[in-house]
């Protein structure tokens, strides 16, 4: 069974009107039509490392979400600069501080938190209880539960010209990310998966990838309403530089195995640069 933080569920209209219910039955738990649903998508998960569900969210309320937050990305986000390596660490246990698996890039973009946006289309889907237990029944979960923390549960994040998402890898076992506004050109989804495992960190190939010599890293072009979900712990990934006058906009959504979870006010202050 999966649980929630108190909260005021969405009503079923509005869910309807948001996502495309009818090609993915997410409202219609157990039954055959979800059940083979969750089948493809552990099939994809397995073969890829990722699945993604095009046109999950409906293109023209992608398209209002994008207009509403093209204003508020201008005035209101955090402008998130920072130099990093493909760990977020500056030092690994065990390898030498000049491996070329430590290279550092640069990674640029404007973030909303979830406090910004309190209502919308946004926060009802992570709200609406059937999205978390879809999501928990593909990924093998007994349970997953939405944070407690008031700016992290759901972050909006744009790319403009020359900015980029860099290769990293993510704290969290699996990702989930909805694309709400395709750059013109550019902003490309690239990720190499299985790169390195629990019991072997590959510093070697992570280097090799990082130079370019990784024949297997693969790019994924997007469109506005699909629900991207990758397996981000081990798979590297990157959104290439974006080119044009059209921003890349993409919703995080962060789901956690115990309830309750939130950043501590230092990691509030470092992706968000406020604590509060």
């Amino acid at each position: 069974m999966t649980r929630h933080r108190a909260c005021k569920h969405p009503p079923m209209t509005e869910i309807r009107k948001i996502l495309d219910l009818e090609e993915f039955p997410l409202d219609q738990p157990g039954s055959a039509a979800w059940r083979a649903l969750v089948a493809r998508c552990k099939a994809d998960l397995t073969a890829h490392g990722m699945f993604n569900l095009t046109g999950f969210l409906r293109a023209e309320i992608a398209a209002e979400v994008a207009a509403q937050f093209t204003p508020m990305f201008e005035t209101d986000a955090f402008r998130h600069i920072r130099s990093h390596n493909i760990y977020f660490r500056r030092e690994i246990e065990g390898l030498d501080p000049n491996h070329p698996a430590l290279t550092e890039f640069e990674t640029s973009n404007q973030t909303l938190c979830a406090d910004q946006f309190a209502d919308g289309p946004l926060l009802a889907m992570y709200e609406w209880p059937e999205f978390a237990t879809f999501l928990a029944t593909v990924m093998d979960k007994p349970a997953l539960y939405t944070m407690s923390d008031p700016l992290a549960r759901v972050n909006a994040m744009s790319y403009r010209t020359g900015q980029a998402l860099n290769w990293h890898f993510d704290r969290s076992e699996f990702t989930t990310t909805l694309l709400l506004q395709a750059p013109e050109k550019g902003g490309a989804f690239e990720y190499r998966t299985g790169l390195r495992s629990a019991e072997d960190p590959n510093y070697d190939g992570v280097a090799a990838m990082l130079r370019g010599e990784d024949d297997q890293v693969q790019r994924l072009t997007l469109t506005p309403g699909t629900l991207n979900v990758f397996k981000g712990r081990n798979t590297a990934h990157r959104v290439t530089p974006v080119e044009g006058h059209k921003e890349r906009m993409i919703a995080v959504f962060s789901f956690y195995e115990a309830p309750g979870v939130a950043f501590s006010d230092e990691e509030r202050i470092g992706f968000y640069g406020r604590a509060r």
